[in-house]
């Protein structure tokens, strides 16, 4: 059941990604999709208006909604999994779980999240290594609610892969930082605290609401490429 305009969206999204309408083609009318998903007009049109805002669709008046032909406002990025990145380098991955307990959310990464502060969620700290030596340092923060009971082992899959492959994701943000290492992460990476690292931040959006908010941490050297 839709329970407001951003799970309306977040389902639309994911029906134009599997090519339920087509770049170019028309997506039914307010009418017709108020009727389907048994909400009223506002909240579809609010919802086919941050698709527009985004540049995943066009709206004309008497025209109706299109599926953008060149969305180009946005451009689509997979999220990798790490395992896969250090082997095609051709080096042998690994990971171990630092530290993960089941907390109240703090009102930081709630914000960061659109969750409420105290929400039920999953923290997680995990090394990644390639050939033995430190990769990325992952700290995470899980929303419970989008997790299956109990809890994935993530010291046998990471979580990183996990969610990859079992919570697939309709809309994020992604950033990308120059900071200087502080001591959790100077001791995890095995650097002196104040050594530049490249920070990825990552928040990613599943149908049913926020799932996580991880920063990856790499040491000196490291290098991301991009596919449009």
């Amino acid at each position: 059941m839709i329970r407001g305009w951003e799970e309306l969206r977040a389902d639309l999204l994911a029906r134009i990604r599997a090519r339920e309408w087509p770049p170019g083609g028309l997506v039914p009318g307010e009418e017709q999709l108020a009727h389907d998903y048994g909400v009223a007009r506002a909240t579809v049109n609010r919802a086919l208006q941050a698709l527009a805002e985004a540049g995943v669709v066009e709206r004309r008046k008497r025209a109706g909604t299109r599926v953008a032909a060149l969305p180009v406002r946005k451009a689509r990025l997979d999220i990798p999994v790490i395992r896969r990145e250090v082997e095609a380098r051709g080096q042998v991955y690994s990971h171990v779980v630092l530290a993960q307990q089941v907390v109240a959310l703090p009102a930081g990464a709630a914000a960061r999240m659109g969750l409420a502060a105290g929400s039920p969620a999953v923290w997680l700290e995990t090394l990644h290594r390639a050939d033995g030596q430190p990769f990325a340092h992952e700290t995470r923060w899980l929303n419970l609610a989008a997790l299956p009971d109990p809890v994935p082992d993530f010291g046998t899959v990471s979580a990183n892969e996990w969610l990859v492959a079992n919570l697939p994701f309709v809309s994020g943000d992604m950033s990308f930082a120059a900071e200087a290492a502080g001591p959790a992460e100077a001791r995890a990476l095995e650097i002196a605290e104040g050594t530049p690292l490249m920070v990825i931040e990552r928040l990613t959006q599943g149908l049913s609401g926020p799932i996580t908010f991880v920063r990856l941490c790499h040491p000196p050297g490291h290098r991301v490429v991009l596919s449009l």
